[in-house]
């Protein structure tokens, strides 16, 4: 197999599923598609399609536009015309590259897509739990009139876990805020963070010194369940914790005893290990924020890993790690 480029070479008469409901909601997307593969299925019914439906819905298509879908052996091995993954977004934990790999389906992604949506979304959660604005904006229907006291986010410590493409972003969009930025990541990016003055530690020292956390890493082996109890302690407890990265890598029972017993100030989350979540006391918690897994649900968002995702039906790469880092 040609390891530069795709054995398979997509063209007018091939066959694409595209599993997205957003994507396949969106009149832009389709007929950009459509332009070039007339022969492309949409998710029309908006089914979160698993396992079996999955299965059902890519059998016999030799393309495939995936989304938030698990792509494992189970799914893959009952596929046998598929030759091609795109990636609608940009997180690929969900898909299993060694899978992918074994019966030779090329994999189409692109980093950084959805990048300034999701940090935008991380300012807004900081903000409204600095201000206390659910309250805010509850207590008045209720007859209470009370004007809350809370902090600005000028001036703060921030630490974000993971300096990827979101995680630099939302130091670039923290600058006019003047907050003292430190981060943590395997990696080490001194030219950046001496442009933008942002000091690499330890992931220990990050917790105990940072006023609000927000977590910027993929979901995998390193990453599952790397905030936990004991990260939990450690943090202040006029903290607050910002999760728009992945579900499992935050115990959330953990957190949730965490919130309750006031070991730290809030939380704001945008993922879950379970979407959606079936603890509803957990999701009620007076000082937690939920959002549905919003972070690249922006016009603009869903346009640039659409548009990406299409290209990435013919940029595809053979599905090793070292190729979608």
């Amino acid at each position: 197999m040609n390891r530069n480029n795709t054995a398979y070479k997509p063209n007018r008469e091939s066959r694409l599923a595209v599993t997205s409901r957003s994507f396949s909601r969106n009149k832009t997307l389709r007929d950009a598609v459509l332009s070039i593969y007339p022969n492309t299925k949409f998710n029309d019914e908006g089914i979160i399609l698993k396992k079996k439906q999955l299965i059902e819905f890519l059998d016999d298509q030799d393309m495939a536009i995936t989304a938030l879908e698990t792509i494992n052996e189970e799914v893959i091995r009952e596929l046998p015309e598929l030759k091609i993954i795109s990636k609608y977004g940009v997180g690929i934990d969900m898909i299993d590259l060694k899978a992918l790999y074994a019966h030779k389906i090329y994999l189409g992604w692109q980093g950084g897509i959805n990048k300034r949506s999701v940090s935008e979304l991380v300012i807004v959660l900081i903000i409204n739990l600095l201000r206390h604005i659910p309250k805010a904006n509850d207590d008045p229907s209720s007859n209470n009139w009370n004007q809350l006291v809370g902090y600005q986010l000028t001036g703060r410590t921030v630490g974000i876990i993971g300096l990827g493409h979101i995680g630099k972003d939302l130091v670039k969009l923290l600058q006019p805020f003047r907050c003292k930025i430190i981060a943590n990541d395997i990696l080490s990016f001194p030219e950046f963070c001496d442009t933008h003055n942002v000091e690499q530690v330890g992931l220990k020292h990050l917790l105990q010194e940072s006023d609000v956390i927000s977590i910027h890493v993929p979901l995998d082996d390193s990453t599952k369940l790397m905030i936990g109890p004991n990260e939990l302690s450690s943090m202040k407890t006029d903290a607050y914790l910002i999760n728009t990265a992945r579900g499992n890598i935050v115990d959330e029972v953990a957190l949730k005893s965490a919130l309750i017993e006031k070991k730290i100030s809030g939380a704001a989350f945008d993922v879950f290990a379970l979407e959606s979540p079936s603890d509803l006391e957990f999701l009620k918690i007076p000082n937690f924020i939920v959002t549905p897994h919003i972070g690249g649900s922006t016009i603009e968002a869903i346009l640039a890993m659409g548009h990406a995702a299409i290209s990435g039906l013919t940029n595809a790469k053979i599905a090793l790690p070292e190729n979608f880092n």
